[in-house]
């Protein structure tokens, strides 16, 4: 039972964000520095934002060559170059909304292993770079076949450098984000797991376990939960994503960001330390999934690249390991979209939220009040 006051201070505002990930820390900052007078208000079902935006590597990265590739095929060259423009934007606005310090962003440059001799990847640099030029007015990507042997990797043919790409700390990033959102007036509430999402004539009523709040209009920034929240079927398929945390008994001879496979396995320094990931595409109808949990199959095929490839002829512990649940489609372009007179969603960034996250939360905060929601 609530008292007056609670009803009018904290369940009753203007704008419900469903989901303190990147997406909707980002939505809610937006909605306050364009509208200050706005209420807003952040509901996260866990103590923690649940999907992946913590749970990641920290790839500060907008797609590998073949990657990129695939974004063609799928998307043509238009709507692939346009979805790397969105990324690179994304990173640039989390720095300049945060700054660079707070979230420990740093550019090493990012690569991306090939191991078979001929390869399209290698073929096809020279067309990405052109596709990319005009937006970023040089060269992305280039061989460097000449640092295989200096990083130690085993089985690796080729080696493609893009210098622009970073890494960064989400767990800072997350930290900052909602910090900055406090100081702007956003209210937080995790542990508000949403049960029911009622539209009326003039507001939405959101029922949770221990409370119901009411707004005008809700922004639903969920991901991969997206389906289950709202009973649609929109083309949003989750899946599940393991990174380790491993402690190698010798220095790294390596530092940046490194892809390989169309960038289902990935891994990065970290102060030391070698952060490693991927394997979905081993298992993708058992990793279509929002249950986390290690799914010991991928996990050994990690353990057997950290030995042939990554980490040659080293020793290593495993210092943790945990899974992330991220959100996908048929291509990797998000959704950001009004469903309801009331009810926008940014969801589905395609493995990319580190990146794309904050754009997509710009893009359904202006949705919001573009439309008059408010």
């Amino acid at each position: 039972m609530f008292s007056l006051w609670e009803k009018q201070s904290f369940l009753e505002t203007d704008v419900i964000v469903i989901g303190a990930g990147i997406t909707g820390l980002s939505a809610a900052a937006t909605l306050k520095e364009q509208s200050p007078e706005l209420k807003v208000t952040v509901l996260e079902r866990g103590i923690l934002p649940t999907g992946a935006s913590t749970k990641n590597a920290g790839f500060a990265c907008f797609g590998s060559v073949s990657e990129l590739l695939n974004d063609v095929e799928t998307l043509g060259a238009e709507g692939m170059t346009s979805l790397v423009e969105k990324r690179w934007d994304g990173l640039q606005k989390t720095c300049q909304r945060l700054g660079r310090s707070m979230i420990d962003i740093q550019v090493k440059s990012g690569y991306e292993l090939i191991f078979d001799e001929q390869s399209e990847a290698v073929d096809k640099v020279g067309s990405i770079n052109e596709l990319l030029r005009d937006f970023f007015q040089e060269d992305v990507f280039k061989l460097a076949n000449e640092k295989i042997s200096p990083f130690g990797f085993g089985k690796t043919h080729h080696l493609i450098e893009n210098h622009l790409e970073g890494q960064l700390d989400t767990g800072k990033l997350i930290s900052a984000l909602w910090k900055y959102c406090a100081e702007i007036g956003v209210q937080i509430h995790t542990g508000c797991e949403v049960r029911e999402i009622h539209e009326e004539s003039s507001t939405v009523r959101i029922a949770c376990k221990d409370a119901e709040f009411s707004a005008k209009k809700v922004a639903v920034c969920t991901n991969a939960f997206t389906n289950k929240l709202l009973g649609k079927e929109l083309e949003v398929a989750p899946g599940r994503g393991i990174v380790m945390s491993i402690i190698p008994d010798n220095e790294l001879k390596f530092q940046g960001t490194f892809h390989y496979e169309e960038g289902y396995y990935y891994f990065r320094d970290y102060y030391g330390k070698l952060l490693f990931g991927g394997g979905r595409n081993l298992a993708l109808e058992e990793e279509t999934t929002t249950d986390f949990g290690i799914n010991q199959k991928i996990k050994e095929k990690l353990v057997a690249d950290l030995d042939s490839i990554i980490l040659p002829n080293q020793s290593y512990k495993i210092e943790m390991e945990w899974t992330g649940i991220m959100a996908f489609g048929k291509t990797k372009a998000p959704i950001v979209e009004k469903i309801s007179d009331r009810i926008a969603i940014g969801v589905r960034l395609g493995g990319m939220g580190v990146a794309i996250g904050s754009l997509v939360g710009e893009e359904v905060a202006e949705m919001i009040l573009k439309h008059g929601l408010i």
